[in-house]
């Protein structure tokens, strides 16, 4: 086998687990999405698509929570839009993060009050 035949079959086995881990994400994807549909009534579920709309990234974070607590036995029922609407408000207290400013400025040699 030359250089050319083994590039060739490192590249369909390249293309061959790209394809498989993409696979296994859809499923993954689809599995978190249904589990949502059965913890979220359709009122939740439009609210949380909007907020992935906005912030993926905070979506997905509420979207781990709920899960989550389900898993645990914290949430026992269907999330209404209210209760959805509080869990946020809990989950943005406990993340919210507090900046803080600080400006100091340096000193030159030659700004001397001489």
């Amino acid at each position: 086998m030359d250089d050319s035949e083994l590039e060739a079959i490192r590249q369909r086995k390249m293309q061959e687990l790209m394809g498989q881990q993409e696979d296994a994400k859809m499923k993954a994807k689809e599995r978190r999405q249904l589990m949502l549909n059965h913890i979220l009534f359709a009122q939740a579920r439009e609210r949380l698509a909007q907020i992935a709309l906005v912030k993926a990234d905070k979506a997905k974070e509420v979207d781990d929570v709920v899960l989550r607590a389900a898993q645990m036995g914290q949430i026992t029922e269907k999330v209404s839009e209210e209760k959805f609407i509080s869990l946020l408000k809990q989950i943005n207290d406990q993340t919210s993060k507090q900046t803080k400013v600080t400006i100091q400025r340096r000193r030159n040699a030659l700004d001397d009050d001489d």
